[in-house]
């Protein structure tokens, strides 16, 4: 699966006459998700099930659920505390994964929750678990970001793409994977004399995409692996990127994620000195290198 960071990415409503404020708010409510019970600062664990196995840091024996079903089979006692779909586990439990019409919730006794996700083709299913004391949490203390930048306001142009056309989409923990992403258009401009055509796929919301972009930061002020932007193509054949609100990617925050890095059509050689840098403990050191 890839990874996103589409939660708090976009506001519900801008104001226009001080943008600066208004990127204000959208910090906080970055720092908010982050810390929240499943933001990604909570995630401890995520492991693949291809066969009956433990997990680390919960109770129970999960393994994969019999085939034409999907998600996972966890078999407990009642004295584990496995809670899924509001039911103590005894015996053997389906737990149903985020390709379902209606996922299940899992909760354990120690306060922690779990859920469970499907790789791409949905052959294999993992354990996810969150929890809302987890050392990550305790330790962190902001996300730093670059002041607002009116000049990283872009308005490019939207240019539609045959159906069918895909972009092949490479994940930091497995590069030699190619995960090809649904490519609904291309996005044009020019800055400083130089012509981007940049590639974003569908975030799953909607008409937004998710535009993976790394810079001459990475590594340096920012993030090595890049980072995110979320926008919606306009009505008038433009979309407008707005990098003040470029956010980082879920492994900044937990290694625990595996992300997508940015393709070579969306690595700038430019430093883009707009939106976040970098997760921070509550020293100011870095909490993830």
């Amino acid at each position: 699966m890839t990874e996103t960071s589409t939660a708090d990415s976009s506001p519900a409503e801008t104001n226009a006459a001080d943008p600066a404020a208004d990127l204000a708010e959208f910090h906080q409510r970055r720092l908010r998700r982050a810390q929240s019970p499943q933001g990604p600062l909570a995630l401890t664990n995520t492991q693949w099930v291809d066969s009956e196995q433990p997990i680390y840091g919960v109770p129970g024996r999960w393994a994969p659920a019999p085939k034409g079903l999907g998600g996972l089979a966890v078999t407990a006692a009642t004295a584990d505390g496995i809670i899924v779909d509001g039911d103590p586990v005894d015996g053997t439990v389906y737990v149903s994964g985020d390709d379902a019409i209606t996922p299940s919730t899992i909760a354990f006794a120690d306060g922690s929750t779990g859920t469970v996700i499907a790789n791409d083709d949905r052959s294999t299913y993992a354990l996810r678990v969150w929890n809302p004391a987890s050392e990550a949490i305790e330790a962190f203390g902001d996300i730093d970001a670059f002041p607002f930048d009116s000049s990283w306001v872009v308005t490019a142009e939207w240019v539609p793409t045959a159906e069918g056309t895909e972009v092949d989409i490479r994940h930091q923990k497995d590069l030699d994977l190619s995960r090809p992403k649904p490519l609904p258009g291309l996005i044009r401009f020019s800055r400083d004399g130089v012509d981007y055509e940049l590639a974003a796929f569908p975030a799953g919301d909607g008409d937004l995409l998710q535009l993976v972009f790394g810079d001459a930061t990475n590594g340096d002020s920012t993030y090595s692996v890049g980072r995110f932007l979320f926008p919606t193509p306009n009505d008038d054949g433009t979309i407008t990127l707005d990098f003040n609100r470029a956010v980082l990617p879920p492994c900044a925050f937990s290694y625990n994620f595996n992300c997508p890095i940015p393709p070579k059509q969306n690595r700038f050689a430019v430093a883009i000195e707009a939106g976040e840098k970098n997760v921070l403990a509550k020293d100011g050191s870095l909490l993830h290198e």
